[in-house]
């Protein structure tokens, strides 16, 4: 399991219940929206309200403790920050999994065709998982 509290106190984020719940909730389920952490966390909290789980992904946002993903014609979802990687989503289930890639080739390409420094690459791959093929 992970050490919720010490991480949130690594990005200087205040340690509350319900901020350890979240970091919980992702580190297990790996990609989240809103309406699903707010679900998960009114077991746990039951008077915990939508507001507060904005206020608290917008606070992890800032701090860039979070990444929010987005994906076309869905809810964005947040992940725990990690190494840099895209994302494959099946466009039957919704599953999103992590992919590691070496973007460098991709990165070189464009820095070549039109000197531009690309500082972040968000790569989303449709199609569909094995489980749904």
């Amino acid at each position: 399991m992970i050490d919720s509290s010490s991480l949130l106190k690594n990005y200087n984020l205040k340690v509350t219940p319900q901020r350890v719940a979240i970091v919980e909730e992702l580190y297990k389920n790996g990609h989240m929206n809103v309406d699903e952490l707010y679900e998960k966390l009114l077991k746990k909290f039951p008077s915990v309200s939508l507001a507060t789980i904005y206020k608290n992904i917008n606070a992890m946002l800032e701090k860039i403790f979070l990444n929010e993903v987005k994906i076309a014609d869905s809810k964005p979802v947040f992940e725990l920050i990690k190494e840099e990687h895209s994302h494959l989503v099946c466009s039957s289930c919704g599953k999103i999994k992590d992919i590691y890639i070496d973007d460098s080739s991709l990165r070189d390409s464009l820095k070549k065709k039109s000197n531009f420094e690309v500082d972040n690459i968000n790569i989303i791959f449709s199609g569909t998982c094995e489980e749904c093929s």
